[in-house]
């Protein structure tokens, strides 16, 4: 059987004008043997601002800067206290309930105990440095897996400006932020956050909200404390 090329092609253009389509690609004649015009260059992402390079200007910082997801919250920020290069740095969660009515971290029984908690292993609060993950608490004391992601990283910068001797974190949500598997010895030994100058000896324990609710946890941070103590005297 033979074709005839020259009807199958009239029947196929006719297929295609009663579709809708008259021109093969527009209007306009097309040089296609023109080369590609180039892309144009890719601009510059915007440059990130500075991270605060002192310890007043970080906590300036931390209070009023906008993109923090503190601010997101109606909580009121508690702002960290104590001295810069102190022989030990704190860091829980985020404020207790009973911390935003005093306006200030570790109040009521927690505060107490966490005060004995000090005493025990040789230090006292005006000589240590206290401070939160968040400086806010979120409704629920819910947060996103986004914002512990920005709060690990700005926690960085800030026990680098911070300059402690030693570390203590306290409560499982700040252990698992700052230490994640794999990051050190297992248990509540001393292990080592890296900080953006380096790295600090650091031991994970449990806050002392959940000692006054499970009093027989109370040995095994006391272990922990132990160690802190032993490095404390090398």
């Amino acid at each position: 059987m033979q074709i005839n090329l020259s009807a199958a092609a009239d029947a196929y253009l006719a297929w295609w004008a009663q579709a809708g389509v008259d021109g093969a690609v527009s209007e306009a004649p097309v040089n296609w043997l023109r080369p590609a015009p180039p892309k144009p260059a890719t601009m510059p992402a915007a440059p990130v601002a500075a991270l605060p390079a002192t310890l007043q200007e970080f906590h300036q910082w931390l209070a009023q800067d906008a993109g923090q997801p503190e601010r997101r919250w109606a909580s009121a920020p508690i702002l960290p206290s104590g001295p810069a290069h102190a022989p030990l740095m704190i860091v829980t969660d985020m404020p207790d309930p009973a911390d935003v009515v005093a306006n200030a971290l570790f109040a009521d029984r927690a505060g107490s105990l966490f005060d004995a908690m000090l005493r025990a292993a040789g230090f006292d609060r005006a000589g240590v440095y206290v401070a939160s993950l968040f400086s806010a608490r979120p409704p629920g004391g819910m947060v996103e897996a986004a914002d512990i992601d920005h709060a690990t990283w700005r926690m960085r910068t800030h026990v680098a400006l911070a300059a402690p001797q030693r570390l203590l974190l306290l409560g499982d949500r700040t252990g698992r932020a700052l230490l994640p598997p794999g990051g050190g010895d297992e248990g509540n030994g001393l292990r080592f956050f890296n900080h953006d100058g380096g790295n600090v000896p650091v031991v994970a324990t449990f806050h002392p909200r959940l000692l006054l609710s499970q009093p027989a946890a109370k040995a095994e941070c006391w272990r922990a404390l132990q160690s802190l103590i032993e490095e404390s005297r090398s």
